[in-house]
């Protein structure tokens, strides 16, 4: 009887160790906010209206009630191993609700000369 709980516990030793072990094998990958491509940024032209920026870009993550003027999309990317990524693109429009102009990591394409 003793030789067989013996038994049983070192069967059982090696295979909760690995069980525990395999628990942090795997990591997901994370992403937040609004996925911006710079093809999406290029398309802003100065003079479009709200609705036009949003069509393009889509919802902006952040807006700010003391800054109506002000959209902010901010992406985040966080792979499973390694260094978080964040972008962030802010767009200005005046009073009227035209887009002035559009600031961050991402910058509109120079115009043609």
């Amino acid at each position: 009887m003793k030789t067989t709980v013996r038994a049983l516990s070192f069967a059982l030793i090696p295979a909760l160790g690995l069980a525990v072990a395999g628990c942090n094998l795997y990591r997901v990958d994370v992403q937040q906010g609004n996925v911006i491509q710079q093809q999406q940024v290029e398309q802003l032209k100065p003079g479009m209206d709200r609705g036009q920026v949003q069509e393009l870009l889509g919802t902006p993550l952040v807006t700010d009630p003391f800054h109506p003027e002000r959209w902010d999309y901010v992406y985040s990317f966080k792979p499973s191993y390694g260094k978080r990524e964040q972008r962030r693109i802010t767009v200005i429009f005046d009073a009227s609700g035209k887009l002035l102009r559009v600031e961050g990591d991402v910058k509109p394409a120079a115009a043609p000369r």
